[in-house]
């Protein structure tokens, strides 16, 4: 019976621990914090805020999934990415994120929007004129995280909706968009943490890495269009000692210069 408090007291440690592991875990439901909402309300007014796309899920002929996928990475990958803005930049970014729906008028309100896996996405006949008054009045988004022949072609789907004839262009070194704040002259292709560590650095069919945009009538960027790599991953996976550096390195360049691309033009 001596060691019956002994006993005891490691139980009450072990299960104090429990609980504060379910409370943390309790913490995060559908991919948003419990006081997120609190956040929001006392977030101050900032110069940029991370705002994500959601969509609904592309359910037609040829689909790659059959589902949304717009929480991908969600929201570790933003508020990482927003931290190493405020950290590299003199930019008064909000520290966390926003999720814009294209049914909403509260899409208007954000000039930079991003969107993962874009591979999955559809937009009703509704959206689309909306989308599209969205772009041709100054709006810019960046999609990523989208891998070889099928997702191009569901992206493309989406994109038509909005833009029947706008061509699809790729970005040369030399372009503006990299060469504002960074001077971006290389660019490989960055690589999901798990597709890494399997030696690859592609997924699927998707060997080469794309950048690509689609302009306004004036030349103005309004997608930036990142085929075949994974630059979101690359923020989530910043602080893991595991996932490579030069990733990260230049996610977080191109991401910044994205930023002051659409900021300024």
């Amino acid at each position: 019976m001596k060691y019956f408090p002994r006993i005891l007291a490691a139980l009450l440690i072990l299960g104090f621990g429990a609980i504060l592991l379910a409370m943390q875990r309790g913490r995060f439901q559908r991919g948003r914090f419990q006081d997120d909402e609190q956040l929001l309300q006392s977030a101050e007014k900032n110069e940029y805020a991370f705002a994500r796309l959601r969509y609904d899920g592309y359910e037609g002929p040829g689909a790659c999934f059959g589902y949304s996928k717009w929480t991908t990475d969600y929201p570790k990958a933003d508020r990482q990415f927003m931290q190493g803005v405020r950290r590299l930049t003199r930019l008064d970014n909000r520290m966390i994120e926003q999720v814009v729906d294209p049914d909403s008028d509260e899409l208007f309100n954000w000039p930079w929007l991003f969107a993962t896996e874009p591979g999955s996405w559809t937009f009703t006949d509704e959206q689309a004129p909306r989308m599209r008054d969205y772009f041709l009045k100054g709006g810019f988004l960046m999609v990523d995280d989208f891998h070889g022949t099928c997702e191009w072609r569901v992206f493309m789907l989406a994109i038509r909706k909005l833009f029947p004839d706008r061509p699809v262009e790729d970005l040369a070194d030399q372009d503006e968009i990299y060469h504002l704040l960074y001077d971006i002259n290389e660019r490989f292709q960055i690589s999901q943490i798990g597709v890494w560590r399997s030696g690859r650095t592609y997924e699927k069919d998707g060997v080469l890495a794309q950048w690509r945009a689609i302009r306004d009538d004036h030349g103005r960027i309004m997608i930036a269009i990142g085929h075949n790599m994974d630059l979101v991953d690359a923020w989530e996976w910043a602080d893991s000692p595991d996932y490579a550096e030069r990733f990260s390195s230049l996610a977080y360049r191109v991401g910044i210069n994205y930023i002051m691309y659409a900021m300024t033009h």
